[in-house]
């Protein structure tokens, strides 16, 4: 075990807290998440303490996180399981991939690390040993093609330890022969923060966790963005439910 991560979502395993864990890591580093999953527990330690909650607080300890899409989907994944599961996670792949926010990889990732399924996943670490060890120089590779090979080998007596082994050497295997996962057809280089959208709605979110509603002309005023661009972002946020308007204040959803 000389190079197993230690994080709390593994030390202490439940249904709970890896899904919580899972949607924390889908766009985000494991340096950023270790200490908001330990805040986020304390506040929110169930599936109905975190559904009964208000969005406004979930979303204010989702902060430093990014992509604040996913705390509104972890708010409404709360609230189905309690109201149609009695706040039990289903074991069961295909009923996950219906929540909110939750794709095929997520589901397997999920019921393989909570309830030790032996399914099979990609994500960027799994991808990086597949992509080293069975397609070499080849560009281009897909997904779909690295799972026949992920089926064929997960370890079905110990799945869960064996993808802590697989992802624990994927990190080791970045800092030896650098980023493979460039020879991936899914590939995206990470897009530039300043400036971007992404940055000012995280800014408009903040200015609405600070205050309890602002108008739009408020919102422009203290952005110092064109009013065309941050009418846009609040439609957009609107539209994904995360903010509302009432009248002519925009508040969090």
């Amino acid at each position: 075990m000389k190079h197993r991560r230690p994080f709390a979502w593994r030390d202490v395993i439940s249904p709970y807290r890896v899904f919580i864990s899972e949607v924390m890591l889908q766009q985000t580093q494991t340096t950023r998440v270790i200490d908001k999953f330990a805040l986020f527990l304390s506040v929110f330690p169930d599936f109905a303490t975190l559904a009964q909650s208000p969005f406004s607080e979930v979303l204010r300890h989702w902060k430093g996180l990014g992509y604040n899409r996913r705390a509104r989907f972890l708010h409404d994944s709360a609230a189905i399981i309690v109201e149609q599961f009695d706040g039990e996670l289903p074991a069961d792949p295909e009923i996950l991939e219906r929540l909110p926010g939750i794709g095929p990889a997520t589901a397997a990732s999920i019921c393989v690390f909570a309830f030790d399924m032996a399914l099979s996943f990609v994500e960027t670490n799994i991808r990086t040993v597949y992509l080293y060890h069975f397609f070499g120089d080849q560009e281009n590779v897909s997904d779909r093609e690295l799972l026949s090979f992920v089926s064929a080998t997960v370890d079905h007596e110990r799945p869960r330890e064996w993808y802590y082994a697989l992802m624990d050497y994927g990190v080791m295997l970045k800092k030896s022969v650098g980023n493979l996962n460039r020879k991936s057809r899914h590939y995206v280089k990470q897009s530039k923060f300043e400036g971007s959208d992404r940055q000012v709605r995280g800014r408009i979110l903040e200015l609405l966790l600070e205050h309890d509603s602002l108008s739009v002309t408020e919102l422009v005023a203290q952005l110092t963005e064109p009013a065309e661009r941050v009418q846009r972002l609040i439609d957009t946020l609107a539209a994904e439910q995360i903010v509302q308007y009432r009248g002519q204040q925009v508040l969090l959803a």
